[in-house]
């Protein structure tokens, strides 16, 4: 089943999604192309207007780095993921948009709402061996120049704090992680489904790993014993769901 909203997204594996709004902006997601699933490569993406990263983990930050320094997109993040990719970009701290939960920012007509996620975030320095702290993990809320909403939940758990995302946001489609282990499993995200009040999901995380053993079928049962009536729609690696 189509969404019928004007905007397109291809989804790459994992976290990986790009999406292509109505007025024919470019936005990725978590952009690591280098997962197992993924069905293209980081050098073939030449058009990036919008980056979105979710926290510091590097199979969510990917290939953030290479890509923003060649395609030079508008690049909001949490503060201190600012400061660490602000010296590693060209232009420096220009490059980046540093900011935080509950801030909104604006790019050509699309709005984006940076909002909790219940998760961890950082990675390792080989430098100085011992973890970075690359600030906390996020989700986002995306408007697109038609008033389409969605939620890109990066990695989490469900929490209850979920129903104020729809009070104040009410999303139309949500980007849910489902594979278990290290966030929300089929059972959980079908309780965040109930509690957003989404008509569509988008099932993520799930199927790279043989840890992350939850399934869009298993979220569609889920949903069937809460009576919650949402779409799940279950991509394949290089799928596009318009």
């Amino acid at each position: 089943m189509a969404i019928d909203r004007d905007v397109s997204f291809t989804w790459y594996g994992h976290a990986c999604f790009e999406a292509r709004t109505p007025r024919g902006q470019v936005i990725l997601f978590d952009p690591w192309f280098g997962n197992p699933l993924s069905t293209r490569t980081a050098d073939a993406v030449d058009r990036c207007d919008i980056m979105l990263v979710s926290h510091g983990h590097a199979d969510h930050l990917g290939d953030a780095l290479t890509i923003a320094s060649r395609t030079r997109p508008f690049f909001p993040m949490i503060h201190e993921l600012s400061l660490y990719l602000g010296r590693s970009l060209p232009g420096g701290m220009d490059a980046v948009v540093g900011m935080n939960k509950g801030g909104t920012v604006e790019r050509h007509g699309v709005r984006i709402t940076m909002v909790h996620a219940e998760h961890s975030a950082g990675n390792w320095s080989d430098q100085n061996d011992t973890p970075l702290y690359l600030g906390e993990p996020v989700g986002f809320i995306v408007v697109l120049e038609n008033d389409f909403t969605f939620y890109f939940a990066g990695d989490t758990d469900v929490f209850g704090d979920m129903r104020l995302i729809r009070d104040l946001y009410r999303p139309e489609l949500a980007f849910l992680p489902i594979g278990g282990h290290y966030t929300m499993d089929p059972r959980t995200a079908a309780l965040a489904v109930e509690m957003l009040g989404v008509n569509d999901v988008v099932p993520m995380h799930w199927g790279t790993f043989p840890a992350f053993s939850g399934t869009p079928g298993q979220l569609r049962d889920e949903l069937a014993k809460r009576s919650v009536q949402a779409t799940v729609h279950e991509m394949k690696p290089g799928g596009t769901l318009r």
